[in-house]
């Protein structure tokens, strides 16, 4: 909610300093960038856990209750291996690779290394999201109504 309200100050500022005040913001578009990378990684984390994504259930629905577990459970260990080999680990690469010489952003001057530290975060938060699904999953046995829906 911090980074929306941010991100829509950031744009006003934008549009009134440029057609209002004939004087553009230097650092307003770029800050507006970075915001909407954190809003998009953190969305996802967030859509993620409430089971919001986008899903196909036509092959799944056609399973019986101990396919559709297996095939959560695929699903899951797919999302998790992905969150810690791409996210995690390659995130800590791009910010190794922007601190070393570093990187800083052309309007603000601020080190692209921060923007980047969204990456690796959201896939922490993936891996403890996937894992807390991953145990619900093996405690009841059964997928949730959510996850017949969502995923």
């Amino acid at each position: 909610m911090v980074l929306m309200l941010a991100i829509v100050l950031t744009v006003t500022w934008q549009v009134l300093s440029r057609y209002i005040l004939q004087s553009p913001s230097s650092g307003s578009e770029e800050l507006a960038r970075f915001l909407l990378i954190w809003i998009g990684m953190l969305g996802a984390v967030y859509c993620y856990r409430n089971r919001a994504h986008l899903g196909l259930n036509i092959l799944t629905n056609k399973m019986t209750a101990q396919g559709q577990l297996v095939a959560a459970l695929v699903s899951h260990a797919m999302v998790f291996f992905f969150a810690v080999t791409t996210l995690i680990m390659g995130g800590f690469n791009l910010i190794d690779m922007a601190m070393s010489p570093v990187q800083t952003s052309a309007a603000l001057g601020i080190k692209v290394a921060h923007v980047y530290a969204i990456v690796p975060l959201s896939g922490i938060l993936f891996c403890v999201y996937d894992i807390a699904e991953i145990a619900e999953l093996l405690e009841h046995g059964v997928v949730s109504e959510g996850e017949e829906h969502g995923s």
